[in-house]
């Protein structure tokens, strides 16, 4: 799978110097990563929200982008 253009999600940014450019959410050093992570191993999005510095709003806003991300067209297919 090709990863995500995260470039289009409004809730996350990446700035160079910041935490290695990686996609972190918004005003945080919170990478987007760490909900898909701790998701994985069990943790729901209240315990998520309770380790680290991230609102409903903006797990939400992940969450739902990559959803229609997975869902979108592939071109040439």
């Amino acid at each position: 799978m090709a990863a995500l253009d995260w470039s289009q999600c409004a809730a996350v940014e990446s700035i160079p110097g910041k935490v290695s450019g990686a996609w972190v959410f918004k005003g945080t050093r919170t990478p987007v990563a760490v909900v898909f992570e701790n998701l994985e191993d069990g943790m729901t999005i209240d315990e998520v929200m309770g380790q680290f510095p991230v609102t409903r709003e903006q797990v939400r806003a992940v969450l739902e982008f990559a959803a229609r991300s997975v869902d979108a067209p592939v071109p040439g297919r």
